[in-house]
């Protein structure tokens, strides 16, 4: 896997983790919602990544 790639999809997970606590403590759900969604996009494109790897070798 390319490591900015792999580097970057950590950043969306982190960043999610990150707009979701701020949600919750302010209770705004719909920062809530779009830091889960970052989150699993983040997610999503990291097993992407290890897929083609995993085809590569």
């Amino acid at each position: 896997m390319n490591i900015g790639k792999k580097t970057r999809n950590i950043g969306h997970i982190v960043e999610g983790k990150a707009k979701e606590t701020t949600g919750k403590a302010l209770g705004n759900r719909s920062l809530q919602r779009k830091g889960k969604a970052e989150q699993a996009m983040g997610r999503m494109r990291q097993a992407v990544e290890k897929g083609k790897d995993t085809f590569k070798h």
